[in-house]
């Protein structure tokens, strides 16, 4: 174990010097929430029908997504994807380490270092100014916080995944620009999941992309009941164990029908 949390600390070195691409990032989640919030704002002005959540839900819903979007498993590691396509990934299998866990961890550095430098700027300007809402509660505050934890787990678990899917392919092109439209729609970052149609919303409950951002979300705004909150979070770890269970084993058969060339 000691050795793949080294591999976490430099990792956390590396993207942490990113600041500049952090503040720039900044400016943008700003700017495109303002977009969405003056959007939503103007479709829920001339809606007649009554909606699932309220307008004041609907812009929590948007400004959180902005702190939070680094949490998308939408982007691979591109010096994996690099040592796939080069074969370089060679190197890696010598290494006295489990190859799944190598990546995992390297996953959960990118998916947890952009959101910690973005979070906290963009959810004080927006609560300041822009709209954002607090925690329905106290105890909505803490099942927030710990769904987000359980949000990390299970993004870097699904870039994991999708790592290990390109040892099956000679080319990840393809997937890498499904994967973010796929992503951003599932999650409920485009719209809120709750303002879906009624006949898809049964599909929508049981994907997994539910559980990176919506199920935090509706944790934060009260639309899940306190006492409902245990379920929810229970679904975010048993997505997470299915898809590192299915990564380990797609990566074991990789790995065994892996062809390197040259060398």
């Amino acid at each position: 174990m000691k050795a793949y949390l080294a591999i976490l600390k430099c990792r956390f070195s590396v993207l942490f010097q990113y600041r500049a691409a952090a503040l720039a990032g900044l400016c943008t989640q700003l700017f495109w929430g303002l977009i969405k919030v003056m959007v939503l704002s103007a479709f829920y002005a001339e809606s007649s029908r009554p909606q699932p959540m309220s307008l004041e839900q609907a812009i929590t819903f948007i400004w959180l997504g902005q702190a939070l979007i680094g949490l998308l498993p939408w982007t691979l590691d591109k010096e994996v994807e690099e040592q796939i396509n080069t074969g370089n990934v060679a190197y890696e299998l010598v290494r006295p380490l489990n190859l799944y866990w190598i990546w995992y961890f390297r996953s959960f550095a990118i998916r947890f270092v952009p959101t910690a430098m973005r979070f906290i700027p963009v959810f004080i300007v927006a609560g300041l100014s822009l709209g954002l809402d607090a925690p329905i509660s106290m105890y909505a505050g803490i099942a927030f916080a710990v769904s987000l934890i359980f949000s990390v787990i299970l993004a870097s678990s699904i870039t994991t995944f999708v790592m290990t899917s390109l040892l099956w392919t000679i080319s990840g092109e393809g997937l890498k620009r499904l994967l973010p439209h796929t992503v951003v729609l599932l999650s409920g970052m485009v719209v809120p999941l709750p303002l879906f149609p009624e006949w898809i919303q049964p599909f929508l409950s049981i994907q997994p992309f539910r559980g990176v951002l919506d199920i935090p979300f509706r944790l934060y705004t009260g639309i899940i009941p306190a006492n409902e909150s245990l379920y929810y979070l229970a679904f975010q770890l048993i997505w997470s164990l299915l898809i590192i269970v299915a990564g380990k084993t797609l990566i074991a058969r990789g790995i065994n029908r892996l062809t390197i060339q040259g060398g």
